[in-house]
């Protein structure tokens, strides 16, 4: 169970205050399971727990919430509570957070806290939920993750990947005119002239996801960032330019090894070249990276 600090506060921030919906167990057949969480506030939320009327519902009670100033546990029946087909049960907490209390929430490390209505018990050492307490640990930052470019393609990435949990993303072009007017929320963008230049200052942890508009800019940064170092390089290109560019990269002193690092091109190209089946593509990619390591 993990608690993904840097999203509250930034709902915090925004809002003033917020109810985290957590689902502490799942019994049976659920939408999701235990750790699964979203924020409501009045107007909005983020986040699922599995969609329908099971959402639908622990907004409502989130809402309540935030008007007592309270918060609630329960165990909620799928089938015959609210006629999803599912037929098991979850357990969920609502809890409200503003300015104060996510103050108590450590950066980093495990947050434990007693459920609502619990009495007393040891505070776990471990994340779950047992004893009348539950405790989950609080999530990293996220991954860095840079995307280089803000066309169709950057845009279309940046939308199916700021909507996954863990990665920081840095979205850089070369103009303030190249992003959108709508950027979403934790998405850090860096308008820079010379984007080889601002490679140099990239985290050397950093995930790469290169597609600007120019093939020019496309080598001289991933020159640049083999300089530099990095964690994971992905090129959009196709055979004849990974070819082309490793070729091209060796002539500026690179190692074949090394230039081989540079993944080219990205994501599955049995799903075509439409900008958002590229970026289903490679969130699939990392995701099955991810669940590898």
């Amino acid at each position: 169970m993990r608690f993904d600090r840097a999203a509250l506060a930034r709902a915090v921030a925004r809002e003033g205050r917020v109810a985290r919906v957590v689902v502490t167990a799942a019994e049976g057949s659920a939408p999701r399971e235990a750790g699964a969480a979203m924020l409501v506030w009045h107007g909005g939320q983020e986040g699922t727990i599995g969609g329908g009327a099971l959402e639908w519902e622990a907004a409502a009670r989130a809402r309540r919430c935030l008007d007592a100033g309270r918060d609630a546990a329960r165990r909620v029946p799928l089938g015959p509570g609210l006629g999803q087909c599912c037929g098991g049960a979850v357990r969920l907490l609502w809890e409200v957070y503003d300015a104060a209390r996510l103050a108590e929430v450590p950066e980093a490390g495990l947050y434990a806290r007693p459920l609502p209505g619990a009495d007393g018990g040891a505070a776990p050492v471990a994340p779950g939920v047992a004893g009348g307490w539950i405790a989950e640990a609080v999530a990293p930052a996220g991954r860095p993750l840079w995307i280089w470019g803000a066309g169709h393609v950057g845009r279309a990435l940046v939308g199916v990947l700021a909507a996954l949990p863990g990665r920081a993303i840095t979205w850089a072009d070369t103009g303030p005119e190249r992003f959108p007017e709508a950027v979403p929320e934790g998405v850090e963008t860096v308008p820079a002239a010379d984007l080889p230049r601002l490679a140099a200052h990239a985290p050397e942890a950093a995930e790469h996801l290169i597609l600007t508009y120019s093939h020019d800019i496309d080598l001289a940064l991933c020159d640049a960032l083999l300089r530099r170092g990095f964690a994971g390089c992905g090129l959009i290109g196709s055979a004849t330019k990974r070819a082309r560019f490793r070729s091209r990269l060796r002539a500026m002193g690179h190692a074949e090894e090394a230039v081989a690092r540079i993944r080219c091109p990205i994501g599955d190209p049995t799903l075509g070249k439409h900008p958002q089946a590229i970026a289903v593509g490679v969130a699939a990619e990392m995701l099955r990276a991810e669940a590898a390591e």
